[in-house]
């Protein structure tokens, strides 16, 4: 499956989905494809790229295609990452936040119990800042999918 016929798929099964979990992973599919295919890459980039669509086996018939394809998404965007270091929207801001909520509350402990929620303000507002850092630092690298909202 190529590119194109990989989005293809997606718009014919979201058309079919009646489910907002379902919809919303069709989506990210497409979003993820869509970006894929306005980035230009390379002719070996893009055969590397739809030789891991293919390993994903997505033409299978599941029970539960929510489940399903959504792990499949989950595979689709390590593989992206590993390869061509590609991220989504978020990702460090999220990395971030959670842990600075973790340090937060290990280091806010000292300080009892109004000290925990203290922590845990202060460590995700770090957290926070610092994740959006790298979030800009990769997107000024081209290094960020992006996730278009698709109605």
């Amino acid at each position: 499956m190529n590119i194109q016929n990989t989005t293809d798929f997606f718009k014919n099964e979201l058309k079919k989905a009646t489910n907002k979990r379902e919809i919303k992973v069709y989506k990210s599919f497409i979003s993820i494809l869509t970006s894929i295919e306005n980035r230009g890459f390379t002719e070996d980039q893009l055969s590397i790229i739809e030789k891991g669509i293919r390993s994903l086996d997505l033409k299978s018939n599941p029970n539960n295609k929510r489940k399903f394809y959504s792990k499949k998404l989950t595979i689709f965007k390590q593989f992206l990452k590993d390869e061509f270091s590609l991220i989504s929207e978020g990702y460090y801001t999220a990395i971030g936040m959670s842990l600075g909520m973790c340090f937060g509350v290990a280091l806010g402990t000292n300080f009892g119990i109004t000290g925990n929620s203290l922590g845990l303000v202060i460590g995700m507002a770090i957290g926070l800042a610092i994740g959006r850092h790298k979030d800009k630092e990769a997107e000024e690298q081209n290094k960020v999918l992006k996730n278009n909202s698709i109605n």
